[in-house]
């Protein structure tokens, strides 16, 4: 994997328009949404994919963890005639939220992966290494923050998050400087932990665009917000939620998240155990989904270039068949073991 710039996830301004919808004409190929169908939209954030899905008659329920994007999605709710529920919640419970609006199943459910470009570009909410903040990074504004993260955790967990979740070859040294550092003052701005990390790291004249802190805070912001987890959780749910027929996108965006997809659609879409002639071909359950996408459907050179958010962007697809739906065990789809800390990891 390649880590993106800040620069690529949110574009100053004079840049491509924020908050623009990533691939979203193939979402809207492979959800092919009808009118009065329902779909859930499990990544709200500026209501780019949910707006589009209404236009073409499909009645929405919007989940976001995020409190000001549902305080900033009541325009869109107040202009949908009420074909847009908005739910405040976490998108790996997309199940239980579509109950709780009145639907025992539905026809499609899509979820975008990547960081809202809302949230990095507020400096005030922690999770950008450019601009200074306080070092928070929590979507829901609850629980655990980075800071607490970086000053309390034991090095050696420091290290195994930075080096897993951030994949940084020098996660050793990166965690070790914080350590010494934090002795000293404990962490409380993000222009603090990014100025340590350049400290350490260096500036690589090959990778002039890419900043050295880009990886750690990757890290620090999947784990302050379980986003793995939660990947791997909204996909059983989707399983459980979606009618025979329904389809599931998604999008992601490194390559931690695009490998627990497509485990996922490799394990629900498999029909045959592999076997040889000296054993016998394992037992397979039914098969829940079946693939639309081959391979990873990646943006087109044109909208890459438009919305430079899109760079790195991968779209996976299957639809549901009527097998029974199975247990999902995160960890078998890539989801790391990683510290427990108030709430977080495991």
């Amino acid at each position: 994997m390649t880590a993106r710039s800040e620069q690529d996830i949110a574009p100053d301004a004079g840049g491509p328009a924020r908050h623009v919808p990533v691939l979203l004409e193939p979402v809207l190929e492979y959800l092919a949404p009808k009118p009065d169908e329902v779909i859930i939209d499990g990544t709200f954030g500026a209501g780019g994919y949910s707006r589009a899905l209404l236009e073409r008659g499909a009645q929405v329920i919007g989940i976001d963890r995020d409190p000001d994007a549902i305080r900033d999605g009541q325009d869109l709710v107040e202009g949908s005639n009420g074909k847009l529920t908005l739910v405040p919640g976490q998108f790996a419970d997309l199940d239980q939220h579509a109950r709780a609006c009145g639907f025992q199943g539905v026809d499609g459910v899509v979820l975008d992966l990547g960081v809202s470009s809302m949230q990095l570009d507020q400096a005030e909410r922690g999770f950008s290494f450019l601009r200074d903040g306080p070092l928070d990074m929590r979507m829901e504004q609850a629980g655990p923050s980075a800071a607490e993260v970086v000053n309390e955790l034991p090095v050696r967990d420091l290290i195994r998050i930075i080096g897993l979740l951030g994949e940084e070859k020098r996660a050793t040294s990166v965690a070790h400087a914080i350590d010494n550092a934090r002795k000293e003052k404990p962490f409380t701005r993000t222009i603090e932990l990014s100025a340590l990390i350049e400290k350490v790291l260096g500036r690589n004249p090959k990778k002039a665009q890419i900043h050295p802190a880009t990886r750690t805070f990757q890290a620090l912001r999947i784990y302050v917000n379980g986003e793995l987890h939660q990947a791997a959780k909204a996909l059983g749910a989707a399983e459980q939620i979606l009618k025979p027929g329904g389809r599931l996108v998604l999008v992601s965006f490194h390559s931690l998240e695009d490998r627990i997809v497509k485990r996922f659609f490799a394990d629900r879409s498999k029909t045959r155990g592999g076997g040889s002639r000296h054993l016998p071909e394992e037992d397979v359950p039914p098969a829940t989904f079946e693939m639309l996408t081959r391979k990873a459907v990646d943006p087109t050179p044109a909208e890459a270039e438009a919305n430079p958010r899109a760079r790195s962007a991968k779209l996976r697809a299957g639809k549901r068949t009527d097998a029974p739906v199975r247990t999902l065990d995160i960890h078998s789809v890539g989801v790391p073991k990683l510290a427990a800390f108030h709430g977080l990891g495991g």
